[in-house]
């Protein structure tokens, strides 16, 4: 009898707490509704229904995570329970929602960024490439460009490392940096190969660097193209393109100026930088 009176006394506590439960979701008092089905599910583990009120309810509070695993034990104990599995459905679209609204949006470079000038634009291929990273990313996403050393660093907006810009011209840009030069960068091209290249422009230059190109006509590995004629860009699609009209109009004594011209200008600038860093110079490979 005694049994009895106790198995009793513990249904009409379980009935009690289940109206109240239900009386909470009704007014849309949440975090009370989450307290009474956890204390029922506390004293009675195997009650399907109170976890199911308790992933509502967490539902409701947008604590997805703890909902999703309320609904998973109500299925643990019936598998065929609609409410649970109704409810998970609804989770798996509202993570798969979510996670496309935390993908961080890279901002691209306007397109009259990437109009080249002699000088003060370049582009190259990065070296010790993250292709996996550089994949997600398209033709005039910004990157940033950070010192570390003498070696200067390619990161997505969100820090991921993307590369690394070569020896020779990212020693050039450190000492531009730190002289007080400021440049912007962006994804020109990922080629099938896997190769990552970034357009890169000068876009302040200080009054102790005047005079000193951030980029000369060739730098080691590649041509860096020094000027295309002014156009229309479309934002989808950045790939400037060398216009070989210049060149040609650069002929006989035309295009010997400009060579002299440049050279003086990389002669005068190689020796005060000799100048500012004491420590010698690597020898290149010979192929």
């Amino acid at each position: 009898m005694a049994m009895l009176n106790e198995l009793g006394g513990r249904e009409t506590l379980r009935r009690q707490m289940t109206e109240l439960a239900v009386r909470l979701a009704k007014e849309g008092r949440w975090e009370d509704a989450v307290r009474i089905n956890r204390a029922i599910i506390e004293n009675f583990p195997n009650d399907i229904e109170a976890y199911n009120r308790l992933g509502k309810a967490l539902l409701e509070l947008r604590r997805y995570e703890e909902a999703r695993d309320a609904y998973v034990k109500a299925l643990e104990l019936d598998p065929h329970n609609t409410i649970a599995q109704r409810n998970l459905s609804r989770l798996g679209l509202l993570a798969s929602e979510l996670a496309k609204e935390k993908v961080p949006q890279t901002p691209k470079l306007p397109p009259e960024m990437f109009i080249e000038e002699m000088g003060k634009t370049g582009v190259t291929t990065l070296i010790h490439p993250n292709r996996e990273r550089a994949v997600q990313l398209s033709a005039g996403d910004e990157v940033v460009l950070r010192p570390k050393g003498r070696s200067l660093i390619v990161e997505g907006i969100d820090g991921s490392y993307l590369g690394e810009i070569e020896p020779r011209l990212a020693q050039r840009l450190v000492r531009l940096m730190e002289g007080g030069n400021r440049y912007v960068a962006a994804i020109s091209q990922v080629t099938d190969a896997g190769d990552v290249k970034v357009f890169i422009r000068e876009v302040f230059q200080h009054p102790s660097q005047i005079g000193k190109l951030s980029f000369l006509p060739e730098q080691k590995g590649e041509l860096i193209r020094p000027y295309v004629r002014e156009r229309l860009v479309r934002q989808d699609e950045v790939e400037p393109i060398l216009d070989e009209e210049i060149w040609e109009e650069l002929e006989g004594d035309e295009w010997e100026q400009a060579r002299n011209r440049l050279a003086e200008a990389e002669a005068v600038d190689l020796e005060e930088e000799e100048e500012e860093d004491p420590t010698p110079e690597l020898e290149e490979d010979v192929p």
